[in-house]
């Protein structure tokens, strides 16, 4: 349970973040549980650099995963983040990078595996990083 939470904490926050409900209403706090994630398949990503403090790799790996991310074409939704200033007991705030992409199904998401960019992303980057950890979802909520 406390590896999931900080992916529920990701979507419940995403989801009140989508900008409009179906008729045209702002979303308001109260309707982040019927706000729903574009894209049933979640796949979240978490990045450990070696050098966090250090930052060329920062920009290094921002503008690599950013220059990626931009050129995928099978990703419906996009979150790239750093770990927020939260301190209670459930959080793992010790990453350096979070990454919460989602795709209309399993087979976009074998796509966006397979592009090039992103077998050139991990070329890129891989060396700046101690450690990754992914979380792959399927969306239980009806569409």
């Amino acid at each position: 349970m406390m590896r999931l939470f900080p992916f529920l904490i990701l979507c419940i926050w995403l989801a009140s973040c989508t900008g409009k409900v179906s008729n045209d209403t702002a979303i308001k706090p109260s309707d982040t549980m019927t706000a729903k994630v574009q894209g049933p398949f979640a796949h979240t990503v978490y990045f450990w650099l070696k050098n966090p403090d250090n930052s060329e790799d920062r920009t290094a790996f921002e503008n690599s995963l950013k220059r990626f991310i931009r050129t995928s074409t099978n990703i419906t939704t996009r979150h790239i983040g750093v770990p927020a200033p939260t301190d209670r007991g459930v959080i793992d705030n010790s990453y350096t990078y979070s990454l919460l992409l989602t795709f209309t199904d399993e087979e976009a998401q074998q796509k966006y595996q397979d592009e090039p960019a992103h077998k050139q992303f991990i070329a890129e980057s891989e060396q700046l990083w101690s450690k990754v950890i992914v979380y792959d979802s399927l969306n239980l909520l009806d569409e």
